[in-house]
């Protein structure tokens, strides 16, 4: 699985974000932890070494496969984690406390709601359909206290 203590900077930083301003936490994460920096990189790396292991991504089918990786805890300040495999649609859902995306492009050229691979941020109370198209991306979602309402 994916390491905790990897994991531990960018939970510090997460943490200070206002997820109420998504675009200014949204730059503030590419400038702390660049997407084509040493570290977003390197946790590309682990993170597709561990999908192509079985490790992650191992529940649900196409097209969109999903593990927990880490829950909230005083380790995660707070914080879950999940590992998303996507190429299509997923549940429409809300972000209570908001939501921090790192995603990966795997094939294609693919967009998540529209943006390309990178940081995606969203606000508190936001609601939205999570999607992909034009291929498939590996997602690291963090999620503030865990807080996810599934919407029908």
């Amino acid at each position: 699985m994916l390491s905790l203590s990897h994991l531990q900077p960018l939970f510090a930083f997460a943490a200070t974000l206002d997820l109420k301003n998504p675009e200014a936490a949204r730059e503030a994460l590419e400038q702390e932890f660049p997407f084509s920096g040493e570290a977003i990189q390197a946790l590309r790396a682990d993170m597709v070494q561990q999908l192509e292991a079985g490790s992650i991504c191992n529940r649900g089918q196409d097209p969109l496969r999903f593990s927990r990786v880490v829950k909230p805890s005083t380790d995660s300040l707070q914080f879950s984690v999940d590992a998303v495999l996507m190429n299509g649609a997923g549940p429409r859902h809300c972000h209570p406390q908001g939501e921090i995306d790192l995603c990966f492009a795997l094939d294609g050229k693919p967009t998540f709601d529209g943006n390309p691979e990178g940081w995606t941020v969203y606000g508190e109370e936001s609601i939205h359909i999570p999607t992909v198209a034009g291929g498939t991306m590996l997602i690291l979602y963090l999620l503030p206290d865990g807080a996810l309402e599934f919407l029908s």
